[in-house]
């Protein structure tokens, strides 16, 4: 069985990262191929999020006894004592099976993953503009002005390490980057390193075919340029 790609897939908060990736699963995942890690995180639980969906919310002892047995692929100290981190266990045991698997994670983390997996292959959500990314966070109305201002000046920081990715997508309109976002994945699936177990049989099969039509003389050589 081909082992599935990484893709990881970050951006400053209110870039809309987590909705594009949301809607991927959603409207292009018929097959089930694709797999959100979900994060562990020591950060409160927001109005309307889900435990073991959203994030699985630990406390901040048990995420430094996780830290302690290296149970993380990769993780961060953000804020205080927010922490957030990938499971080592679940996103190897679905690349083994074969899924793709999304990380949504930041720059830190995705540093500590290329040298993990330098086969991951990794994508920059960026806003069209600061005053827009601003506009969104406010529109959320999760976070108060302080916290946005913080959140604003962590963006900066982050931008800065887009060239650190494969691919940068500004996400100025949701579905034309979403059908981007696909394209990328659609793209990595169709380059020969990530086929060439899936192929094996069928390139064979078709070497076999062909030599069998030589020698029965049901193909001239010269056609296909062979003399």
């Amino acid at each position: 069985m081909q082992k599935g790609t990484l893709f990881i897939v970050s951006a400053p908060s209110g870039a809309g990262k987590s909705s594009l990736i949301k809607a991927l699963l959603e409207r292009f995942n018929a097959d089930n191929r694709l797999k959100l890690s979900v994060s562990h995180t020591t950060r409160p639980m927001r109005p309307g999020e889900v435990d073991h969906v959203d994030y699985h919310f630990v406390s901040v002892d048990e995420f430094e006894k996780l830290i302690a047995r290296n149970a993380f692929y990769e993780y961060a100290h953000v804020f205080g004592d927010k922490y957030y981190g990938t499971s080592r266990e679940l996103v190897e045991q679905w690349m083994d099976q074969g899924h793709d698997v999304l990380l949504d994670i930041d720059w830190q983390g995705a540093q500590q993953i290329r040298k993990q997996t330098p086969s991951a292959r990794s994508i920059f959500i960026l806003p069209p503009s600061l005053t827009e990314l601003r506009s969104r966070l406010v529109n959320r109305a999760q976070d108060s002005e302080e916290v946005i201002n913080v959140r604003m000046q962590k963006a900066i920081a982050e931008i800065s390490h887009y060239n650190e990715y494969d691919y940068v997508l500004v996400n100025d309109n949701f579905d034309e980057t979403l059908l981007k976002l696909r394209s990328i994945i659609i793209e990595c699936h169709c380059e020969l390193n990530n086929q060439k177990d899936s192929l094996s049989d069928l390139i064979e099969n078709l070497i076999k075919e062909g030599n069998q039509d030589l020698s029965k003389g049901a193909v001239n050589p010269r056609h296909l340029g062979l003399i």
